[in-house]
């Protein structure tokens, strides 16, 4: 389960704190910027497009220093990768506002959301990567 992602010496018990804590500041960041995106955008989930994207850029960066530096610690890429990271982001929301949208008949923004979502999130990742690269 877990112990084959962080193998820092940690506990499992260490490596589910870990995770925990940076999932709980992952989820109420999210929470956060939903929050203040959805108040004055409410035709569009732009909230999640943004965590998302966000998530997409971070996560690319994190994955070129892994590979680029193997001594990136295993403890820093649980709690990002997969607390932090894990929890700011958020596909499930994204499939059902897309649903949403679908439902009611705003076909165009429910497209919009999704090449949204993929193909931005996509570019993210490759654009944390190049920034990931240029700082190293």
């Amino acid at each position: 389960m877990l112990s084959g992602i962080g193998r820092a010496g940690e506990t499992m018990w260490q490596q589910i704190l870990i995770v925990g804590v940076g999932g709980a500041i992952g989820a109420v960041a999210r929470f956060g910027v939903h929050s203040y995106t959805q108040r004055s955008l409410e035709a569009f989930p732009f909230g999640t497009l943004i965590v998302n994207v966000v998530g997409c850029l971070i996560l690319g960066a994190m994955m070129l220093l892994v590979e680029e530096r193997p001594d990136f610690s295993p403890t820093v890429r649980l709690f990002l990768g997969v607390g932090l990271l894990g929890s700011f982001t958020t596909f499930s929301t994204f499939g059902v506002e897309t649903i949403d949208l679908l439902r009611e008949k705003e076909h165009l923004l429910a497209l919009l959301s999704v090449a949204g979502n993929l193909g931005v999130g996509l570019a993210a990742v490759l654009l944390g990567r190049g920034l990931a690269r240029a700082i190293v």
